[in-house]
């Protein structure tokens, strides 16, 4: 054998001894719990619909969820996105982290998009549109009706400043030409006292904290921001069916990884996510709390958040919000 050929012998086997650690090693993943990063408190719908799914993911470890709420869900995703990317911790993010790009440019220690690797949509939650009892309307169209007819006459409250509820409403004036005031308070809690009350006349919301409000006589649905009746919700008509624009605006449930995040872990997280959400346990609860399932790859993902950006980047920009100090 000459001494070029043992070379390349010897060359070849070594490449060839590497391999299969490269793949034990890819394939011994997990090997310890994994973190799971919600950046909002316990029992919301970004809390819930994240147990939920990963009580139906199987890795071959558990999941230890880690609440961490404030500033908008900045704390959690900045520890995430510094976090290392090993596959052994991950992000929940709703619709905040499309809108939080623009609203906090040139503030953020990490980017919304390039700080993570997307790994999977999860579910959809269309919003819906109430109002109080004492206003006089009884479909979206004579809500934008009265509100032209009563230019900054209604009131309307959110959950916070830039939330998806917030946003909504700025696009459902921008759409069509009404003005209403703006009033934000610290969650949906006390801004759906109020608006029971009578104190504000409009609300949008994801459906889960509120429908128990419509259905028990404290205020009045009139639509929902959405194509099609959403299961969970179906008394409820689409803002087309109730004589409104066809405006479409969701809270929604996204699970990201770290940038970095080997592909083969990122896959295989994502191929439990939509193995998950498509069993049938899973999409009976998700329909309870008027969820649709989603489970989309990376990929998808990756363009569903780039279009959300667009979306509110340019109806933040329209209504000068700026984000709370």
């Amino acid at each position: 054998m000459t001494k070029m050929t043992r070379r390349a012998v010897l060359a070849t086997t070594a490449a060839a001894s590497l391999v299969p650690g490269a793949v034990r090693a890819q394939g011994a993943w997990p090997t310890k719990p994994i973190r799971w990063v919600v950046p909002y408190t316990a029992g919301g719908l970004t809390d819930v619909a994240t147990r939920l799914t990963l009580e139906k993911m199987n890795v071959g470890q558990s999941f230890v969820v880690d609440n961490k709420p404030g500033a908008n869900s900045l704390i959690g995703a900045e520890y995430v996105a510094n976090a290392a990317p090993d596959g052994y911790t991950f992000l929940t993010v709703i619709a905040a982290h499309a809108a939080n790009k623009t609203l906090y440019a040139g503030k953020l220690k990490f980017d919304p998009v390039s700080s993570f690797a997307p790994v999977s949509l999860v579910g959809i939650a269309p919003l819906i549109l109430m109002v109080s009892n004492d206003l006089p309307v009884k479909n979206v169209a004579e809500l934008i009706d009265y509100a032209k007819k009563n230019p900054g006459k209604i009131s309307f409250g959110s959950s916070g400043v830039g939330a998806a509820a917030h946003l909504t409403s700025e696009l459902l004036k921008q759409v069509t030409g009404v003005k209403m005031e703006h009033v934000p308070y610290k969650g949906t809690a006390p801004a759906l006292a109020d608006l029971a009350s009578g104190n504000i006349q409009m609300l949008i919301d994801a459906p889960i904290g509120v429908i128990s409000n419509v259905r028990g006589g404290k205020c009045r649905a009139l639509c929902m921001f959405s194509k099609e009746r959403v299961p969970g919700v179906e008394e409820v008509p689409t803002i087309v069916e109730a004589g409104g624009p066809p405006i479409e605006s969701s809270s929604w449930v996204m699970f990201l990884a770290p940038a970095g995040t080997p592909k083969a872990i990122v896959d295989k997280t994502q191929a439990e996510v939509a193995r998950a959400v498509a069993s049938p346990e899973l999409r009976k609860r998700f329909e309870e709390l008027a969820v649709i399932p989603a489970g989309y790859t990376p990929q998808d993902t990756a363009a569903f958040l780039a279009a959300e950006i667009t979306k509110w980047e340019k109806v933040i920009t329209t209504a000068g919000v700026k984000a709370d100090a």
